[in-house]
């Protein structure tokens, strides 16, 4: 039915051609999907542009529109290619690209107007502020983070109602925050923000308390269930959220045309005013049937606790059915609420309260013994692979694949046909003719028109007379060529006139040969203009640093002076800073709890002043809305800001205060540098997932002015709305400071390699999982130095950092650099004994 001006859009993944049916048919609005190249799917879910031709030509044939994901931080060497990858994507029929870096949104506004352009998750959009600057940037839709609440919403959309909002309401969920994870990048080469995120979240931990060497907590504690937020739905609508979206661009068909029949007929009811009416635990079933790591309803009701996370496994468990109740010769005799069947996948679970422990296997036969009060005792037979599946009675069954459910949903998708040839252009012919002259042909394609004569003359016919139905099947064959035929006309062709079929065939061929060839002409024509525009607007930099609002060009500037800034999250940190060398502290209160006095803040910043050095405010880079008055107390201490947080960016530096942006703001190319400066930042910081290379190539157009690199410290690898010492002690979220404040003050994460990850829990109760080792770039100093970086980020966020001798000798190696003298490379190296990274300096992601 005819979807209601009040009913979301509902967006569905497809990773194949098959997703792309499976979604069509089963009710989709719309679908997303990746192509070959900077999409954040880079191990498979991935067409090609043959097949993306194909996807749109299924979907545009059932009025179903497709939005491609360009959903990857991109750097300054790779834009050209990018955005003559996106052209062609653009020619294969998209709707609109997903995108996540800001420069390049720029760069789409430019090159390719036409295209819709919708801001990715990976923005980290979850504020008013946030959805603000995307209605500067000009996209037309935000997908919103996954964190937010119903009320976060409602004030987003009461605030910037111009502006589309999209919202996850199924599959799977990243516990940290979208675009402010950089766990995966820390640890490897495999950045979240570029695709490749390696998953780090699903791996098993232990929680320690560093102080007392105590093991709070074990399992898989960062490893979220599934978002099914069917419940939420009437009130997601009812805030007049634009669009639905449907996780899962690496799932089987299977599963997209089971989630998206699921959440079209709940839309529909809602559009039909059937209101008030949870879907009934058999509706849900399915979803959960066909892939659930266990199901959350998210975040939308408020912040969840322990039942947030997986715990016991990282992966489908399906669904629970009953237990094994005994063995009879090589089949498990099993009492289940559903009957099993030949073909459905089984997985038996230890008994042990949380254990991990599961084998699982395929049915080859089963027998039902007795049905009873809705309960089933069968025999069956369980193999995985030759080998037969045994365990002991106790275990739970659960069922991981329903074999009727799975055919039901190919089924549904079945008479949807996958198009051979697609994108063909359609040719009109006209004819010409008489008695004793040539057939003359007109071609016509679209701007192109060839004419061709035939060399043998029309003859009166004995036999057959030259008619629509001959002049159709021999004009038609238009085999592998770009073409298929449409009209043709023969009102200017006397009847009853003879030619043989290959003088036909023959000005068939001329004409297509003429035509691809005007095709190829002026193809090449549109592709060095497209390739020009490409290059030009690649090249061209809008300079709006401070110095250009000055009106002082980048050339004419003196040498910026060295910035020296040590970041801390306490008083005592701050001075320690200071005695070291620091020019300016950036103080962090909101790092961990308690935080200290706004007062004590007051006298700190007189007391470096009086030693002339300055003193900055580090926000969140998350501020939800319930949240901004607690953040506008510090703020209005009037001091320096740094932020990750781009919404806050603007909307502070509007007001005039100077601020810096923090490596969170993810600033990957030259472009989003650019429009960060006219948004107003007075100086950025670089991404930490660049090399050294790859940063001085985004600062060239300013000659490393204006900006800062960070060269020590923990980098937080995941901003979590979850806490996970919360979780250990079963205690509801954001009511248990005593845990975090006076407990349990210092804990970590202890991933199965051994690497230690400190955990700490900031001034809203989330948890930021930092680095389990320092990043050092002393080495590369010289190299940053000589092309005019001066300002630099020291980052000290654990209990324990020797601040004031690490400041010293970074101060004591950026000052020999600045009066061209050698410096001592090591010194910082041999404070920290071997244990820091090199991260990303010299590692590209």
């Amino acid at each position: 039915m005819p979807r209601s001006s009040q009913v979301p859009e509902l967006l569905a993944p497809a990773g194949t051609l098959d997703a792309v049916r499976a979604a069509v048919a089963n009710g989709a609005n719309a679908v997303y999907l990746g192509a070959s190249m900077y999409n954040a799917r880079d191990e498979g879910a991935q067409l090609s542009l043959d097949e993306l031709e194909q996807a749109c030509a299924i979907a545009h044939g059932r009025g179903v529109r497709v939005y491609l994901t360009f959903n990857v931080l991109i750097k300054p060497h790779e834009l050209v290619e990018a955005l003559r990858y996106l052209g062609e994507c653009v020619d294969r029929g998209i709707d609109a690209a997903i995108v996540q870096d800001l420069g390049v949104v720029r760069l789409i506004q430019r090159v390719y107007p036409q295209l819709e352009v919708h801001g990715s998750t990976q923005m980290t959009i979850h504020d008013v502020a946030g959805a603000r600057v995307m209605q500067r940037l000009g996209v037309e839709r935000v997908v919103l983070a996954r964190e937010n609440t119903l009320e976060d919403i409602r004030a987003i959309r009461t605030e910037v109602p111009d502006l589309s909002l999209e919202t996850f309401v199924h599959g799977a969920l990243c516990i940290s925050y979208s675009g402010q994870c950089f766990m995966s990048g820390m640890i490897s080469e495999r950045s979240a923000n570029r695709g490749s995120c390696a998953q780090s979240c699903r791996k098993d931990y232990t929680l320690n308390d560093e102080i007392t060497g105590a093991t709070l907590d074990r399992g898989y504690l960062i490893s979220t269930k599934d978002l099914a937020a069917h419940d939420h739905l009437e009130a997601i609508a009812d805030l007049g959220v634009g669009c639905l979206k449907v996780e899962g661009r690496k799932k089987k068909p299977e599963y997209v045309a089971t989630v998206t029949k699921a959440y079209r007929g709940w839309l529909d009811a809602i559009a039909r005013g059937e209101r008030g009416q949870a879907p009934s635990p058999d509706a849900v079933e399915p979803l959960v049937q066909i892939f659930s790591r266990g199901n959350t309803g998210g975040m939308y009701g408020g912040r969840q606790g322990r039942e947030y996370i997986t715990r016991t496994q990282p992966d489908n468990r399906g669904l629970p059915l009953g237990m094994v109740v005994g063995q009879e010769g090589q089949d498990l005799i099993v009492e289940v609420s559903r009957a099993l069947a030949v073909g459905d996948g089984v997985g038996f679970e230890a008994p042990e309260e949380g254990s991990a422990a599961s084998l699982g296997g395929s049915v080859q036969q089963v027998r039902t013994l007795s049905s009873r009060a809705g309960v089933f005792r069968q025999a069956v037979h369980v193999r995985s692979g030759p080998r037969v599946v045994r365990v002991s009675e106790g275990w739970r069954v659960v069922r991981t694949s329903d074999a009727t459910l799975l055919a039901a949903a190919q089924a549904s998708y079945a008479a949807v046909p996958l198009p051979t040839r697609v994108g063909l252009t359609r040719v009109d012919v006209r004819c010409f003719g008489h008695a004793g002259g040539p057939l003359k042909t007109v071609w016509q394609c679209g701007e192109h028109e060839v004419t061709v004569r035939g060399d043998v003359a029309l003859a009166p016919a004995s036999k057959r007379a030259l008619d629509m139905t001959q002049l159709r099947e021999q004009f038609g064959r238009l085999g592998e060529t770009p073409f298929k035929l449409g009209s043709v006309d023969i009102s200017g062709l006397a009847a009853g006139l003879f030619l043989p079929v290959s003088e036909l065939n023959q000005l068939r061929q001329q004409a297509t040969e003429q035509l691809l060839e005007q095709r190829s002409w002026a193809a090449m024509s549109e592709q060095a203009v497209r390739e020009s525009q490409i290059a030009e607007q690649v090249a061209r930099i809008e300079a709006v640093t401070v110095y250009e609002k000055g009106g002082m060009a980048a050339s004419e500037r003196a040498d910026e002076p060295l910035a020296l800034r040590a970041i801390v999250y306490d008083l005592d940190g701050a001075r320690a800073a200071a005695a070291g060398g620091a020019t300016e502290v950036v103080l962090d209160p909101f790092l961990r709890h308690p935080m200290p006095p706004v007062t004590r803040v007051t006298a700190l910043r007189d007391e470096l002043a009086a030693q002339g050095v300055g003193l900055r405010l580090r926000t969140p880079t998350i501020v939800r809305p319930e949240e901004r008055k607690r953040l506008d107390k510090w703020l209005a201490l009037g001091l320096p800001v740094l932020t990750g947080h781009v919404g806050l960016l603007a909307e502070l530096a509007e007001a005039g205060v100077h601020v810096v942006g923090d490596y969170a703001t993810n600033v990957f190319n030259q472009h989003t540098a650019a429009w960060l400066f006219e948004l107003g930042a007075q100086r950025l910081t670089a991404s930490i997932e660049l090399t050294t290379a790859e940063m001085l190539d985004v600062m060239s157009p300013w000659q490393g002015r204006g900006f800062d690199v960070l060269v020590y410290g923990r980098t937080e690898g995941m901003t979590i709305e979850h806490c996970v010492l919360s979780a250990a002690f079963e205690r509801e979220p954001t009511t248990c400071r005593d845990l975090c404040v006076q407990k349990h003050t210092n804990v970590s994460l202890t991933d199965p390699a051994g690497y230690t990850f400190a955990v700490a829990t900031d001034s809203n109760c989330r948890n930021r999982l930092l680095h389990s080792r320092p990043i050092d770039g002393s080495e590369h100093l010289p190299a940053l130095w000589a092309q005019g970086v001066r300002g630099y980020h020291l980052l000290f966020n654990v209990p324990g950092d020797p601040i004031e001798a690490i400041v010293r000798g970074y101060r004591q190696q950026l000052d020999a650099l600045a009066a061209g003298e050698s410096a001592d490379a090591m010194a910082v190296r041999t404070l920290l004994n071997g244990e820091f990274t090199r991260g990303h300096f010299a590692r590209a992601v």
